[in-house]
Order: C-alpha cells, then structure tokens, then sequence
C-alpha cells in the first residue's frame, strides 16, 4: 500500500482503494488488493509472476548473434501476458499485439494471411455444404436424385478439410485452453465443432450403431456437418476482419509517432540546454518544450 492510502493492482496496474477493492489475496503474510475477482484469481494461480520486477516480466528473449531482437507481444485484455515474438494468449485466445507502436513499417502481417488463407478455402467447402444441407428444405425436388447416404457422404467429404486444415489454428487454442484449464471462447469453438463433426462421421460411416429413434423416416441418421463447417468458416472471418482492424490501427499509430520530433531540448542545468536524440531521453530527465512545438 502507498503513502496515500491506495493500492495497486499487481494484475493489471490499476490504483485500487483497498476498502472499496472487489477482492483481496494474502501472500507471503501481505495483503494484496485487486480492482476485479479475475484479477484476483490469475494472481493466485501464479503469484510469481506477477511480483516478479517489470523488467523481467516484460524483457524481450535475447537475439542470436547478428540477428535484430524480438519485440515484446502482450494481450490487449489480459496486460500481463508478455512474450517475446507473436502468438496467441493463453488466457482468452486472442492474437498478441506489440507492447509498444514501431515506427518501422512491418511487412504484411503473416498471420493475417495464413488467416486469409483458411478463410478463402473454408468459404469455398462450406457453401456447398451449406447448399446440400438446406437444399432438401428449400427445395426437395432438386436433390431427388441424390440419396440421403450419398447426400451425408458428400457432406463429410466437403467438411473434411475444413474442419481439419482450416479450423487447425482455432482447434489448437481449444486444446490449449483445455490442457491449461483456462477456458475461452476457442473452448467451446473446438468443443462443438469436433463433437457435431465427429458425431456425423461415425452416423455417415457406422449409422448402424444409432438406435431408431436417432433415425428419420427414410432411414437415415441426421448429420451436422453444415453447423460445424459454417462455425469454422465464420470463425475464421471474424479473425481476417479483427487482424485487418488490428493492422490500420497500428498504421494510425505508426503515423503519428512520425510527427514527434527526432530531437529533444534536455534542461541540464538552470542556464543550459543541450539537444539530445529523443532515445536517449531518461525517466528523471527535464524537457523544454516551446509553444510552437
């Protein structure tokens, strides 16, 4: 606790008053106050990790010899995730952003385009899908001539690829959070997509296993492929559309950091001032900036 009564969130950052704190931890015999019981439940998980120095929390992995070093990624809803390089969150999935705004103009955004990719080739599976499955409804006659164990074989071969290469990333965060109990929405995305295809596959290839009451009136045992490819491909749009906003953000960011001046009037002494180049400016350093800057 400080000298003013507060304290601080070692979650997030925030200043709390410990009488109005939404929760409390003890540790190592000191109280610790949080702004959010999640707040509070990530630091009992670990508190380590929290109370370690910012500097080791958030000092980006050494580079090789002759290579540049990795710049640190964080989480834009759980602060406290840092890593060097880019990847996914462990706590809710989401794709990390820099911790801070280059100036340097990145090359495109490899995930957006792995993302791009997946989307493009899980749209062009799922439409007929889709079509097959609603097609019977809409319009009965046009698919008359197409049995129903040809129909669902169908469906399950067009599914296939989308819910295995396509949907890989989505599926990857769902084990993830499962293997680290920390539950997100790409839980319950993998959970339903895998139990909806994995339970029309086996009443595509063993329907004999089902019983009656599982059956239609032609015999035939309903399928789900088009909920599970139609998850998947919206899915991954939704990922294309937050990276590409992601992206002019960070171009907005990168263009206003332009307009900041490559130099710095430090005051040294009361009579004296010296240019210096803004990196090297200091915590503690004292600036003069006119009017007209």
């Amino acid at each position: 606790m400080t000298a003013s009564g507060t304290a601080t969130d070692p979650v997030c950052g925030m200043t709390v008053d410990p009488e109005r704190a939404a929760a409390t931890h003890e540790h190592a015999g000191e109280t610790f106050y949080f702004c959010a019981v999640a707040c509070r439940d990530r630091f009992a998980r670990d508190p380590a990790r929290f109370l370690a120095p910012p500097d080791a929390r958030s000092a980006p992995e050494a580079a090789a010899p002759g290579e540049p070093a990795r710049a640190t990624y964080t989480c834009p809803m759980h602060p406290e995730v840092r890593q060097p390089g880019p990847g996914a969150c462990p706590d809710c999935g989401m794709a990390l952003e820099p911790l801070a705004p280059s100036l340097v103009d990145p090359a495109e955004d490899p995930e957006l385009v792995d993302m791009s990719r997946r989307f493009r080739v899980a749209a062009v599976f799922t439409l007929p899908v889709f079509a097959l499955a609603m097609g019977r409804h809409a319009a009965p006659g046009a698919f008359a001539a197409l049995s129903p164990a040809a129909d669902h074989a169908l469906q399950l071969a067009l599914t296939l690829p989308v819910v295995t290469w396509c949907a890989w990333p989505l599926l990857a965060r769902g084990w993830t959070s499962l293997a680290t109990l920390r539950l997100n929405m790409f839980t319950l995305i993998a959970l339903g997509v895998v139990a909806g295809f994995a339970y029309s596959a086996m009443a595509v290839a063993a329907p004999g296993l089902f019983p009656a009451g599982f059956r239609g009136h032609d015999g035939s045992v309903g399928v789900y492929f088009e909920p599970a490819a139609v998850i998947v491909t919206l899915v991954l749009l939704g990922q294309v559309l937050e990276l590409r906003a992601r992206g002019r953000t960070d171009s907005a960011l990168r263009a206003l950091l332009e307009l900041a001046p490559p130099t710095a009037r430090r005051v040294a002494s009361a009579r004296l001032e010296e240019g210096v180049p803004v990196d090297v400016i200091a915590v503690g350093d004292r600036l003069r900036v006119s009017p007209v800057e």
